[in-house]
């Protein structure tokens, strides 16, 4: 799918007091970003930002960062803090690849990953967001206790999804190919914008979690 350009969204970005455009070196600094210690969950690849900024606002006591590669798709997100202006969120304009530069050991409490690029080509697997080299980069900021969460429609990428979150040395205590018809995991899920169009469409979302084993 290829990507409109909204002009002047990359200027909006620079200028916006939730974004962060350069933020390399602000490992160990959130606490500080959000003025206290409560815990820290990231999504990344949000996308229009629907899912987090639901999260951030029924949750005021978590502190939520979006993270997004492209400008032009970041706006909608922007957008939406704008007029909300929630005190627990803030977003980055960012390569994923780069996220142990971005945060500090143990600095994040989750990770959701909700409806990633699936890059399709064998060459292009360790893109996936669920590769065991993304994996390892997890593993740097993630507390001890925390836990990564995917969400696709994708079965193709959930099946590699469950082969190499194994292979990375991590633990799958929950597993379903069919989230909204699981009765407790589907309780109190928070859909995305994909989500809802997929599942409107009849799509099976498929839904992981990962926590370390050991």
């Amino acid at each position: 799918m290829r990507l409109r350009n909204v002009p002047g969204a990359r200027e909006v970005m620079i200028e916006n007091e939730y974004v962060f455009t350069e933020p390399e070196g602000m490992k160990g600094t959130w606490s500080q970003v959000f003025g206290n210690d409560n815990p820290i969950r990231i999504e990344i690849g949000m996308g229009k930002g629907t899912f987090i900024t639901t999260l951030a606002a029924n949750n005021p006591d978590i502190n939520y960062v979006g993270i997004e590669k492209y400008s032009s798709v970041l706006l909608r997100a922007v957008e939406k803090q704008d007029e909300l202006q929630l005190p627990n969120l803030r977003f980055i304009r960012m390569d994923a690849e780069a996220i142990c530069e971005v945060f500090g050991d143990g600095e994040v409490d989750r990770i959701y990953l909700n409806f990633s690029d699936p890059w399709p080509k064998d060459r292009h697997a360790k893109r996936r967001l669920t590769s065991r080299q993304f994996m390892a980069r997890y593993d740097i900021i993630l507390k001890p206790d925390g836990q990564v969460e995917f969400k696709t429609d994708n079965k193709d990428l959930f099946d590699f999804s469950l082969e190499e979150i194994k292979e990375a040395d991590w633990e799958l205590p929950v597993v379903t190919f069919d989230l909204h018809n699981d009765s407790v995991l589907n309780e109190g899920n928070v859909m995305t914008e994909y989500e809802t169009r997929f599942s409107q469409m009849g799509n099976p979302i498929c839904k992981l979690i990962a926590v370390r084993n050991h």
